[in-house]
């Protein structure tokens, strides 16, 4: 097979959650357990870090590895879903996985695949680890699939569990409270392992305590600014917060809590142990040695080291179109609160969701003068964009249906004015299709 080839295969053999929702989950770790077997379990080859959260993981995952990576450290990044490439889930020191490698991957397992039938995620989990490996990666940073507790990259034995935040989604799934999600999310604490909560939330910050006390692991509230302080060093200016004169290329306000939970974890790495160097290798073994200047370099350079994108993304100046993933209740007050915050004349909004996101409370969020262009993402899993249409009437929204994404934005172009604001969002995927 070549690499299209593979990939069809992927997307047709393998219930794949992003396209088909619950068809494809899976509720116990048996079977990425099996998988890891089959490939001699490569994710004890490397150290990691593990972040789950329902928002902001994507964003803190990839400020983190381009830090490590501006450290000197090999460093693999694992995320999802991807944007516009397959390959942009399994990337070291920023470079996505060759082609190749994935089909050879494929080529080798695919007999004994149709007899274990994992999920796509649980293969492409394996697919990662495997390729980390292979590469000798010094760290990866692994982003949480969905919940923590039975997420199949929750096989790690990581440096440290991040926690960014919790809010309602993937409730059919994870439960329909924040209680609920925050027990799933709490899973991925492992016994003895650091763990950094992003926010401190009154609903969940007990249950994270007695979890970590449990577990005998140290637990850090990014937001209190309590526990380790950063490493500090004659003439560094205060390291323990957002307010600490570090840059970053990324625009959403809501980046400013991300930040502080990426200060967080390298205050814990700091502290974890010393660096040492393989005497056989001469390799430098992580993950303590974090200078402040690696620190700035990695924040500044995080699209260029990484590849980041769908976060608060300019798109165009005139007039100006931003687009954003924020898909649920949390991500979406945060654009709202953005969006009021970006000068502008008239508002045009191209949105769009998937079938099993929640409509009503997040409708409800949405301003009301804007013009809305409903949409479908050319997905199974995509919302019909005449029925979202008539929901959101219900929510006072007014706007059109279009067949396509694309329809959508040249509609919003056509109406806008070189004053006006394009906003892009709703789902992961009408982002997808806008940036493809």
């Amino acid at each position: 097979m070549n690499y299209q080839e593979t990939l069809l295969w992927l997307y047709s053999q393998l219930p794949m959650y992003q396209r088909i929702g619950g068809a494809a989950y899976k509720d116990t770790l048996d079977n990425t357990i099996t998988l890891c077997n089959l490939l001699g379990n490569p994710q004890n080859y490397f150290e990691s870090i593990h972040i789950a959260g329902t928002n902001g993981k994507g964003s803190v995952s990839h400020m983190l590895a381009s830090i490590l990576q501006e450290q000197g450290y090999k460093t693999g990044l694992y995320t999802s879903p991807h944007l516009k490439d397959f390959r942009e889930r399994i990337r070291v020191n920023g470079h996505l996985i060759p082609k190749r490698k994935v089909t050879a991957f494929i080529k080798k397992y695919r007999e004994a695949f149709e007899q274990i039938q994992p999920s796509f995620f649980e293969m492409t989990v394996g697919l990662a680890f495997d390729y980390f490996r292979e590469e000798e990666v010094d760290i990866a940073i692994v982003e949480v699939g969905m919940g923590g507790r039975l997420d199949s990259t929750n096989i790690i034995t990581p440096l440290v569990s991040v926690i960014t935040n919790i809010s309602l989604d993937h409730m059919q799934f994870l439960g329909d409270t924040p209680e609920k999600i925050a027990i799933e999310k709490a899973g991925i604490i492992k016994p003895g392992v650091p763990v950094v909560i992003g926010e401190t939330q009154p609903e969940t910050e007990a249950l994270f305590r007695k979890k970590a006390q449990d577990a005998g692991s140290f637990i850090l509230f990014a937001d209190q600014g309590t526990g380790y302080r950063m490493s500090k060093r004659s003439g560094d200016p205060e390291t323990s917060g957002p307010d600490a004169g570090y840059q970053l290329p990324l625009q959403g306000s809501y980046q400013k809590k991300n930040l502080k939970t990426v200060l967080a974890v390298v205050e814990v790495l700091r502290h974890l142990r010393k660096p040492y160097v393989d005497p056989a290798s001469g390799n430098l073994h992580p993950v303590s040695l974090i200078t402040d200047q690696a620190l700035r370099s990695g924040l500044n350079n995080v699209i260029v080291n990484t590849g980041l994108q769908g976060r608060w993304q300019i798109l165009s100046e005139r007039p100006l179109t931003i687009c954003d993933t924020g898909h649920n209740e949390a991500g979406i007050r945060e654009v709202v609160h953005q969006l009021a915050e970006t000068p502008h004349n008239n508002l045009h909004i191209v949105f769009g969701q998937v079938d099993d996101k929640e409509t009503e409370s997040i409708l409800a969020l949405l301003p009301k003068e804007a013009a809305y262009y409903f949409c479908k993402a050319n997905i199974p899993r995509g919302r019909d964009a005449f029925n979202l249409k008539h929901r959101a009437e219900e929510a006072g929204l007014k706007g059109s249906a279009y067949e396509s994404v694309q329809k959508a934005l040249a509609a919003a172009r056509e109406s806008a004015r070189s004053d006006d604001l394009i906003f892009i969002g709703g789902s992961t995927f009408v982002v997808a299709e806008v940036l493809t």
